[in-house]
């Protein structure tokens, strides 16, 4: 009886790898072999935060690094034992705090560290829209109204010639991009497992009139990413390189994954770096696109002192130079709400116990939260997330929040907060 059953299990297994394979070969979905062998045979129905290493990448370099002062109070608190479990239960493996500047808290699990890289997920479409800002500053692209066509020449007709950079940002393209993180032959997984990823996205065309209406769509930044490298001329991880990540003193590469060799990046997620490193994305905006440049760092006399008519040599003071890396005004609008209360250019909004709070956010519970009204930057790694709430508040703004995402927020708030 068990030979008989072995029997038919094996039939079955073989049937189905012939089945498998037949509609691999039909469809052209060859992508379908990579995603196979790094989920389902491995057991599990999504990616990894650490499966960079099975892409090409292409390097985000550093310059001179600028490391985080620790601040008076660093590691003195722990977190609140009423969230500890959240933290286990969510198999967090990086959780950081910066507050006035300065690195209060830091602990990593699972054997990661401070110079760990994992995957940002969505967090990379904030960095995409970040890139886009300094685009615009610098005058490659004219600014957030410019037809996507402008760069696209497949966009210039019907519906397609409506398209604008803010209705991309504003994930109110109305595109037809299928947004499934569970169907195979979803937008999300031939992006993330193919080869050609250009040539997927410039397949897909605007189906309702854009600007109109939110809807979530990794497409769009996609697009944004290929915007960007046709308006400077440069592969977005270099101009990231020369425009972001050297100037804010980051103090590893980053690693963003590619679709093939020499290929193009996926700009809507797979931004691969560390806890401290990302907390400058959060920084940056908490200054309002400024940073101090190190480059800059020059020694000034006070006027007072120089004008006194003494035999003494005066000591000089230190002063930071800041430099506007992304404009103002563009950080205000990517951290405003736009077609819906909970999202402004790239970037989600939500409110925490009174405080309104700008984050960055990726499908396993990557977190960069910024709390203005303290001062403080939130990182928070991990394998898992914690399930989404929706729904309209009693002012009837509509709500998007990820509820594992408040624990870290409430943690760091009760460690550092006023």
């Amino acid at each position: 009886m068990l030979k008989k059953a072995a029997k038919i299990t094996a039939i079955v297994i073989v049937l189905l790898v012939v089945l498998v394979n037949l509609v691999i070969l039909f469809t052209g979905r060859h992508y379908l072999y990579k995603t196979l062998a790094h989920t389902v045979f491995r057991g599990r129905l999504g990616p990894s935060i650490t499966e960079y290493r099975i892409f090409e990448n292409r390097t985000v370099k550093t310059g001179k690094p600028m490391p985080w002062t620790p601040s008076a109070q660093y590691n003195k608190k722990s977190i609140p034992a009423a969230y500890l479990a959240d933290f286990e239960k969510y198999q967090t493996i990086a959780y950081l705090i910066i507050k006035n500047d300065s690195l209060c808290y830091e602990q990593y699990w699972d054997g990661f560290s401070d110079t760990s890289h994992t995957n940002s997920f969505s967090m990379a479409k904030s960095i995409t829209s970040i890139l886009v800002g300094i685009a615009i500053a610098e005058g490659k692209i004219k600014g957030v109204d410019e037809p996507v066509s402008d760069f696209l020449p497949e966009f210039k007709k019907g519906m397609d010639s409506l398209l604008t950079i803010k209705d991309l940002l504003t994930m109110s393209s109305g595109m037809n991009f299928d947004e499934s993180y569970i169907n195979p032959f979803a937008y999300p997984a031939e992006a993330y497992y193919g080869s050609n990823l250009e040539e997927t996205t410039l397949g897909y065309r605007v189906t309702e009139t854009p600007g109109q209406k939110f809807k979530y769509l990794s497409g769009n930044s996609t697009l944004l990413g290929i915007i960007l490298t046709r308006a400077t001329g440069e592969t977005l991880s270099d101009y990231a390189s020369e425009k972001l990540w050297q100037p804010l003193g980051a103090e590893n590469p980053a690693y963003w994954s590619l679709d093939h060799s020499g290929g193009l990046e996926k700009a809507y997620c797979c931004f691969n770096s560390n806890a401290r490193d990302f907390a400058r994305i959060g920084q940056l905006y908490l200054n309002y696109g400024q940073w101090p440049d190190h480059s800059e760092l020059q020694r000034h006399q006070s006027a007072a002192i120089r004008d006194l008519a003494v035999d003494t040599v005066s000591r000089p003071s230190l002063v930071w130079i800041y430099k506007q890396i992304v404009p103002r005004d563009y950080v205000l609008a990517s951290t405003t709400p736009k077609k819906v209360a909970y999202y402004g250019y790239n970037w989600w909004i939500l409110n925490c116990d009174g405080h309104t709070v700008p984050y960055c956010r990726g499908i396993l519970g990557q977190y960069i939260f910024i709390i203005p009204d303290e001062k403080m930057v939130v990182v928070r790694l991990g394998r898992k997330r914690g399930p989404v709430e929706t729904g309209t508040s009693p002012e009837g703004n509509a709500y998007n929040i990820p509820t594992d995402g408040l624990v870290y927020l409430k943690a760091a708030l009760q460690m550092y907060g006023k």
